[in-house]
């Protein structure tokens, strides 16, 4: 049966292919926001390569089907391509950053299948190339075998305005490429601090009685942790625990972090389902984005988790951190570890004005980023894509 509101919907149903460029990396995240933006009137698919072992962890246990093939170098990939390509169905392909094996892929099965592409940029893409200096981005840009290496992706940046619409997920990035603005969203029903108990997962941090700071996301030197744990260390409070939600403590990165000792536990990825838990027992969410190439057009997504749960926020005045927050949160400059700390300790100090920053988040995530506040353009836009087609 026809799907409401379908423009097509006396024919046959429609499906949204959602292309994404690794579904073994947090990649998969904005790939799988889109995927459910959509599932409530279309059928929807992700479609893409893994490059590490097995699909990114959080997004298991969705409900979003995920159709991916082991990703590899070139020349090895070229044999991997038109098998994607072949598990691609959907009347519309909607392609996930502007990567080669996403907006690429998209590309090559829209000569194919004949298919309207839609393309969603979240990141500036090559910016992540840019930040060692011009020696390392000559090195990069000889990588040839990486897929989705520098040269290749700075080819998909020159193709952006091949894609039949556009989306993007900060101001700089409309800016750069033009299209429909779209910040990272959350189910603000799921994301309910309502509907969550916090007391199994401070037990499990083993963090009653203290208080709760709590860092979420996939941890890059550019997502500031490094200045996140030299705030910890300068308080020096032992009424203070650090967690940092996706982080192996045999990573380079937890090996560090462990140097806190019994101020930091550090978790692996957790499902998505799990992630209001875990937020919910949150005293304090810190997001020290720093400012660089890598963050000129990125806002983090776990700002919109945070909000979504009511939790006090500390962030950075970087991208357009300072407009999604606006007065429902503190700011910092990036980097700048001192206001970092002030900050922490102040909200810590005074947890009536920090309550009452959640609730304030809580309250613009409802009104301005949340599903229900998006999909109508969101359907607007894939409507008239369609339309055209």
């Amino acid at each position: 049966m026809a799907k409401p509101g379908c423009p097509r919907c006396n024919q046959w149903d429609m499906k949204v292919s959602v292309l994404c460029f690794d579904c073994s990396t947090n990649a998969a995240g904005r790939a799988l926001l889109l995927a459910q933006l959509l599932a409530p009137r279309y059928e929807v698919e992700v479609v893409g390569p893994c490059f590490r072992n097995g699909l990114w962890r959080p997004a298991v246990g969705t409900g979003i089907p995920f159709r991916t093939l082991p990703g590899a170098r070139y020349p090895r990939f070229l044999a991997t391509i038109p098998r994607l390509m072949e598990l691609i169905g959907g009347d519309l392909l909607y392609a996930s950053k502007s990567r080669p094996t996403s907006f690429g892929l998209g590309l090559l099965a829209r000569r194919r299948i004949r298919r309207p592409l839609l393309l969603d940029i979240d990141d500036w893409e090559t910016g992540f190339f840019y930040h060692s200096g011009s020696s390392g981005t000559i090195g990069r840009f000889l990588n040839l075998s990486n897929p989705n290496g520098l040269p290749w992706t700075w080819c998909m940046e020159k193709l952006v305005a091949r894609a039949d619409a556009l989306t993007v997920a900060s101001r700089f990035l409309q800016g750069r490429f033009g299209g429909t603005l779209m910040p990272h969203v959350r189910d603000t029903d799921q994301f309910d601090p309502d509907r969550a108990d916090p007391k199994p997962i401070r037990s499990l941090l083993a963090a009653e009685g203290r208080h709760l700071v709590v860092f979420l996301g996939t941890v890059r030197a550019y997502k500031g942790v490094d200045d996140l744990a030299e705030a910890v260390r300068r308080l020096n409070r032992p009424d203070l625990v650090l967690a940092v939600i996706g982080c192996s403590p045999e990573s380079r990165a937890g090996q560090k972090l462990s140097l806190l000792g019994d101020r930091v536990r550090l978790i692996e990825e957790v499902p998505f389902h799990r992630v209001p838990d875990y937020l919910a027992a949150a005293d304090l969410v810190v997001i020290p984005q720093r400012a660089s190439t890598d963050t000129v057009g990125q806002v983090p997504a776990k700002i919109f988790d945070a909000m979504a749960m009511a939790r006090p926020i500390i962030s950075t005045r970087v991208s357009m951190i300072p407009e999604v927050l606006e007065s429902a949160g503190l700011l910092v400059e990036p980097g700048r570890v001192d206001q970092l700390a002030d900050a922490m300790a102040h909200l810590l100090d005074h947890p009536a004005e920090a309550q009452d920053l959640g609730q304030k988040a809580r309250a613009r995530a409802v009104r301005h980023y949340s599903f229900e506040a998006v999909r109508p353009s969101l359907f607007e836009l894939v409507d008239r894509v369609l339309a055209h087609s």
